[in-house]
């Protein structure tokens, strides 16, 4: 009987032979993990579905005169001509463009400061930030409802506390200012909670070496902020800046039950401007001429904000380490 070869050790200096099996097995690593074009199908038809198609409908309906009951009737580019020359567009734009920007100056800082502040390691943290979140698990019309109701002139807190500070009835929502102040007010109180997440999420993948190095270099605490924490966090400004501007510019729910657009339309954005003329006065072609202008520029800002911020270059932050 012959004895089976056995596996000797291989000589001083030679190179070592692979298994048989190693190419096959290479080829097979090498080609995990590439998707082909089919992964991207669904995300397609999802995009082309709810996105892509609603948008062509919009486009056509924008061109016609609609009523919402029977066939839309094609009238060019009138509806368009009507919105260039429309004051109260002009104005509800404006109020637009304030409102996003009074809500990126109030909700950003207070976020920052919150999510860096939750991702550290202080007493009752954990408790602090759920009761911090919970004006987010509420729906902006419960919200809206809940802050007309405390802000009544009549039967609110405002009823009671006026008279004794001797202020007499206080309307806050009856004064042009007060009113829109109220819905920065509102808005910031109810989604700060989300961006305070982004920014502790953020916060949290910051290396402690990082602090560790400035401790020893003698960097106190505001400059560790300034120096390490905030340009750390530069792409979760941009995500959250983002999300608010776009939230803004789209925001309608606390308008319509708050303040109905008034007093007068010292209130009335483009949104509640478009349900407005959709669903008060039903002329339908003029509310989707103003829906895609909406859509249109609320991407616009936001491929800006992408494109000078260098977030889409996507380097990561953790070079280096």
């Amino acid at each position: 009987m012959r004895a089976l070869p056995q596996n000797r050790p291989a000589r001083l200096g030679s190179a070592p032979t692979a298994p048989a099996s190693s190419p096959r097995r290479a080829r097979s690593v090498r080609h995990v993990g590439r998707p082909g074009g089919a992964w991207a199908v669904p995300a397609l038809l999802y995009f082309g579905m709810f996105a892509a198609l609603p948008m062509v409908l919009v486009a056509y309906l924008s061109l016609t005169s609609w009523g919402g009951l029977g066939t839309p009737e094609f009238v060019g580019l009138e509806n368009w001509s009507r919105l260039a020359g429309d004051p109260v567009m002009r104005r509800a734009v404006w109020l637009s463009l304030v409102l996003t920007v009074l809500n990126w100056i109030v909700q950003t800082p207070i976020a920052l400061l919150l999510g860096v502040w939750a991702a550290g390691p202080q007493r009752n943290r954990a408790v602090l930030s759920a009761i911090f979140f919970l004006p987010l698990l509420l729906s902006s019309a419960a919200i809206a409802i809940i802050w007309r109701a405390l802000l009544d002139p009549n039967f609110g807190p405002l009823a009671w506390l006026g008279p004794r500070l001797g202020l007499g009835s206080v309307d806050v929502l009856g004064g042009p200012t007060s009113a829109f102040a109220m819905i920065v007010f509102v808005t910031a109180w109810q989604f700060i909670p989300l961006h305070m997440l982004l920014y502790q999420g953020g916060a949290r993948q910051i290396p402690a070496s990082l602090y560790e190095a400035a401790r020893i270099d003698g960097a106190g605490m505001l400059r560790s902020f300034w120096h390490i924490t905030l340009p750390q966090l530069r792409h979760t400004i941009t995500t959250s800046s983002v999300l608010m501007v776009v939230g803004s510019l789209t925001y309608f729910d606390t308008v319509l039950i708050l303040t109905g657009g008034g007093p007068g339309t010292d209130t009335t954005i483009v949104p509640f401007l478009m349900y407005r003329a959709g669903f008060r006065s039903w002329e339908l072609g003029y509310a989707s001429a103003i829906a895609f202008t909406l859509v249109v520029v609320a991407t616009v800002i936001a491929l800006l904000l992408v494109r000078f911020t260098g977030f889409g270059s996507m380097r990561s932050t953790r070079e280096g380490m």
